[in-house]
């Protein structure tokens, strides 16, 4: 027989019979009915008997959980608001180098692009963004202008974080690769490794996925040289063969370089760093943090700031 629907109290009185102590029930069940009992199980695992995801650790509370939880719900909105402006200044430099260096239309063109069958999916793919946008510049371009496809600093507007990170890693030549990662002293490989990653990383926190202990199988190439002042900021040890995946810690690393530098001045560096020392000290290795992080040049002067 397959798995029988439960009532809140059941569900309440399963997580007290797995040994989970609940000081505020009625708390307890407004989370469980607002946030689905198996979204929030999945934050249960740190406090479970090692070996029986069913039982868990002597004095473990709900409080506990929910403060996960909570974290990591935070964590997402973080990091959603920090890919936006890594999206849209991409979308800037890209436009603009698109414009200048191929032509207003050069987007089009498939010369311009190393893999062909990806440019034609990827224009596919815009063509319905389009189509869908409800954007009056789009219906001026189409209907006045009589432009079946608009220039390239109108089109970004309308594309999405996935075609954006599609056209830019395949335009050609890599010189004009290099000119939009040179924006972010970058390398142009791992500029546009990491905008691929991070747009999945974006997707993830969009559709409410977890973030704290999330393995990303897409990943980046790290910036060995350039700029050299980021290599003692990564946790090596996560990304050393034979691993083929990441925790989010260099994300991090990289988003925050990236952030100082398309908006200086920001608190959203701060902010993401202080909420990372809100989480219980155990629980910050399972996002792939090294034991020395607060000391680590990225992040000392953040953890500082009033």
């Amino acid at each position: 027989m397959g798995k029988v629907a439960k009532s809140l109290p059941e569900q309440l009185a399963l997580l007290k019979s797995r040994g989970l102590t609940i000081a505020d029930e009625p708390f307890a069940t407004h989370c469980l009915a607002h946030l689905n009992y198996y979204r929030l199980s999945a934050y249960r695992f740190p406090f479970t008997v090692p070996g029986n995801r069913d039982q868990f650790q002597p004095g473990t509370t709900f409080q506990q959980i929910w403060d996960l939880y909570h974290f990591d719900r935070t964590l997402r909105r973080l990091i959603l608001e920090g890919c936006k402006r890594v999206e849209i200044s991409a979308r800037s430099r890209f436009a603009f180098e698109i414009g200048h260096q191929l032509g207003p239309l050069g987007y089009l063109e498939n010369r311009h692009f190393s893999d062909h069958l990806i440019h034609a999916k990827t224009l596919t793919k815009l063509h319905s963004e389009m189509e869908r946008s409800k954007e009056v510049f789009i219906k001026h371009h189409r209907d006045t202008l009589k432009m079946p496809w608009p220039p390239a600093w109108v089109i970004v507007e309308v594309a999405s974080f996935g075609a954006v990170s599609n056209l830019l890693g395949q335009v050609q030549p890599p010189a004009l690769r290099q000119s939009i990662a040179d924006t972010y002293h970058l390398d142009e490989k791992t500029f546009c490794s990491l905008f691929h990653h991070l747009s999945i990383m974006r997707n993830t926190a969009a559709h409410h996925s977890r973030l704290w202990d999330r393995k990303f199988v897409i990943t980046f190439q790290l910036p060995r040289k350039k700029p050299a002042h980021l290599w003692p900021n990564f946790n090596l040890a996560v990304v050393s063969p034979p691993s083929r995946e990441s925790k989010i810690y260099n994300s991090l690393v990289l988003l925050v370089h990236m952030i100082e530098i398309i908006e200086p001045g920001s608190h959203w560096p701060a902010t993401l760093a202080k909420h990372i020392k809100t989480l219980d000290p155990r629980l910050i290795p399972d996002m792939g943090f090294p034991a020395d992080w607060e000391q680590r040049p990225i992040w000392k002067p953040l953890l500082a700031t009033p």
